[in-house]
């Protein structure tokens, strides 16, 4: 009888995993080393990096007045962002070097969070996956992020634009891993303090995530009844509010904050619930809205949501059966995006205007949501067809990864493309860095500037000549006291 049984149990097993384990193992180990050598290959290009836009303004208030010196700029003068100025102030200390030291570290510490991510939600979901699936996942939505961006440079590259809108929304997901690693009372407790604590930095570092987790966190307590066990109500709702909190405390020290005052003031912030104002902001977000859905590089996060679903099996080697809170959470979540990202744009059109529409760092703060949306998705299609065709889900696998591979190819050719860019705007700078160094060395007091622009950053005399303010910053830099624009204002 006990042999009947053991055969059963075997027959089950093999029926229902998935074949060759060891093979899928090592598949997809190998299958990480797509992402991987992108973010690789970035990193050594990040060698090229060298100053423009606002760092022009930060390198010197470094290097002459100290690293609180800048935070303080932060915090009277510029946003209030405190926490945001702290990161400025920690890669500016370090010069030029320094913002091409960030890309490479940035992009280990957001790939190990999110590593430790997707780790943490298969460990709690209890589904098993082949080793390297967790680290694949990872590194593969974190390329999307990063590199099939409308405008790379700004997302990756360009480290302002990265600390404000690139980290957090990576920031506020690894939020989340205690919580979902708790399982004794000072594990919950360790969670909740936590995800206080990042919360109140949050509210520091940037106002777009930080609405986009308040919407999350509000939604998550609302529908705490029908997505969590009774037995974990009081924890999740407990750590949702704690997590709030400390986003409201952040953000109220932001808000009230001389520099956040001064940034309204100069913006005409109060107008941006104008009728006018939500209408254009209401356009910029379609518009925006319409360049997500014609980037066909995110399918690559439904492939990588598709293998999960062909790959995951439950500890006893069944095909997992998401039930009806799958639905409801990816539904819920295309809402919380859809509010958010609307929210974010009104925030941010007094600042930028009708460019709300084009300028894609500030959709970052909502992209890595939808990235993690379509993943979903494509894990509820994988599984749909694993149960369906569940005979051989080889073909499945394979098409699945072969795509993710395809758009790895794809980013791979336009970081080439723009490590070109980079390559040569790093010698043109710096053999007019020389110029310029060796004549302020002599004496000279007014320098000629030529700008160069690369990936529509900001340099001095930009705009025909309406961006004037990165010139005395410019001219800050070289210890002179004005920069001419070279080019003639072409």
């Amino acid at each position: 009888m006990q042999d009947t049984e053991t055969h059963e149990v075997r027959k089950r097993e093999k029926r229902s995993a998935f074949p060759y384990p060891r093979l899928s193992t090592v598949s997809a180990t190998l299958l990480t080393l797509a992402p991987l050598s992108l973010f690789a290959g970035a990193a050594w290009l990040a060698r090229w990096v060298r100053p423009s836009g606002d760092e022009w303004c930060f390198l010197p208030r470094v290097r002459d007045e100290g690293f609180m010196a800048l935070v303080d700029k932060f915090y009277s003068t510029d946003n209030g962002r405190i926490a945001n100025g702290v990161l400025v102030a920690s890669y500016s200390s370090f010069g030029v070097p320094g913002q091409q030291w960030y890309a490479g570290i940035s992009a280990i510490v957001m790939l190990a969070l999110l590593w430790a991510w997707t780790a943490a939600l298969r460990r709690s979901s209890g589904w098993q996956v082949p080793r390297g699936v967790p680290l694949f996942s990872a590194a593969m939505i974190l390329a999307l992020f990063c590199f099939a961006s409308t405008n790379t440079y700004k997302t990756f590259f360009w480290p302002a634009s990265s600390v404000s809108h690139t980290f957090p929304p990576v920031l506020a997901a690894a939020t989340t891993i205690p919580a979902l690693l708790a399982t004794s009372r000072r594990g919950r407790a360790f969670a909740i303090a936590s995800a206080c604590l990042v919360g109140a930095i949050m509210g520091t570092l940037s106002e777009e995530t930080s609405v986009v987790a308040l919407t999350l966190l509000v939604l998550a307590m609302l529908l705490a009844r029908r997505l969590f066990p009774a037995g974990r109500l009081t924890f999740v709702r407990t750590w949702c509010a704690s997590a709030a909190a400390g986003i409201v405390v952040g953000t109220a020290v932001l808000f009230t904050s001389p520099g956040s005052r001064n940034r309204r003031a100069h913006n005409h912030a109060g107008a941006m619930l104008t009728p006018d104002s939500l209408a254009a902001s209401l356009r910029g977000y379609a518009h925006i809205l319409w360049t997500f859905a014609t980037n066909w590089q995110y399918l690559g996060a439904i492939a990588v949501g598709t293998l999960i679903g062909v790959l995951a099996r439950r500890e006893d080697g069944g095909i997992p059966r998401p039930d009806r809170r799958a639905s409801l959470v990816l539904g819920f979540g295309v809402l919380a995006l859809l509010f958010s990202g609307y929210v974010c744009t009104v925030i941010t059109h007094p600042v930028f205007g009708s460019s709300v529409a084009t300028a894609n760092r500030l959709w970052n703060d909502y992209l890595l949501l939808l990235l993690l949306l379509l993943v979903g998705a494509g894990g509820l299609l994988g599984n749909m067809l694993v149960r369906r065709y569940s005979s051989d889900t080889r073909p499945m696998a394979v098409t699945a990864a072969l795509m993710c591979v395809a758009v790895a190819v794809v980013l791979a050719v336009s970081l080439r493309d723009l490590g070109s860019d980079m390559e040569a705007r790093g010698k043109a700078w710096d053999r007019q860095d020389r110029t310029m160094r060796n004549k302020a060395a002599a004496g000279v007091t007014v320098l000629p500037y030529e700008p160069l622009v690369i990936s529509k950053m900001t340099e001095p005399f930009g705009n025909k000549n309406k961006r004037l303010w990165p010139a005395a910053c410019v001219a800050t830099y070289y210890h002179v006291s004005e920069i001419t624009d070279k080019s003639g204002g072409t």
